[in-house]
């Protein structure tokens, strides 16, 4: 008998709400900045805790040319996404889940719809899911250049899914506006302890232990 879902698919960002990988980036957009002494790197931290769910082209574009004036050309980020994609992404791989989500997805995979959204460029994010083992878990997984809000409004396209009957699960308050954006229903994740980035009245969980009963009717 089919379990009784709330929603129809489920879309999950994929740091800080499967893999508790956030502070990874973190060290690495610190680590790119090296030369720039410890205030620059500071600052660079802060913006980017500020800032989930940026794509790293946008948040490395904001430190060259905001924090360091510089032009901040195309060659430019690009080079330094290319460096911190060699730093992050075996670290990602290697990250701890966040509590519930592996035991969520192994229940679940199969008789719900599970998708990832990610700022993390496509190719990447395919490898990194590829290599922890998680790719049957999910009916596709997307990643950049495109924008949360398009992927959410692909899947509903592509699979006939209406606002409504899709949760996006996320970290980060562009999450929360990807989700506003499509219409679509919203959960966050606040981990303990920390200040949620939500407006008030937002749903949220500290881990995904509780996802289960929270997507079930």
């Amino acid at each position: 008998m089919a379990l009784p879902y709330r929603f129809n698919a489920i879309v999950f960002d994929f740091d800080g709400v499967l893999a508790d990988s956030v502070d990874v980036k973190g060290d690495a957009f610190v680590a790119l900045y090296a030369d720039e002494g410890p205030e620059i790197q500071s600052q660079v931290l802060a913006w980017h805790r500020a800032h989930g769910g940026v794509t790293r082209h946008d948040k490395i574009r904001h430190y060259e040319k905001v924090l360091l004036g510089r032009s901040g050309s195309d060659a430019d980020v690009e080079a330094k996404a290319q460096r911190f994609s060699t730093l992050v992404e075996q670290a990602v791989v290697d990250a701890a889940w966040v509590a519930g989500a592996r035991e969520f997805l192994q229940h679940h995979a199969g008789k719900i719809p599970m998708f990832v959204a990610s700022a993390t460029p496509q190719d990447e994010l395919i490898r990194i899911v590829e290599k922890r083992g998680m790719s049957s878990y999910f009916t596709r997984v997307l990643g950049a250049p495109k924008k949360k809000a398009e992927h959410l409004g692909d899947i509903m396209s592509e699979y006939g899914r209406q606002p409504a009957e899709l949760l996006m699960v996320g970290d980060a308050i562009t999450d929360y506006d990807a989700a506003q954006s499509a219409a679509t229903r919203f959960l966050g994740r606040v981990p303990s302890g920390t200040v949620s980035p939500f407006p008030n009245g937002t749903d949220i969980v500290t881990d995904l232990r509780d996802l289960g009963r929270w997507v079930l009717r």
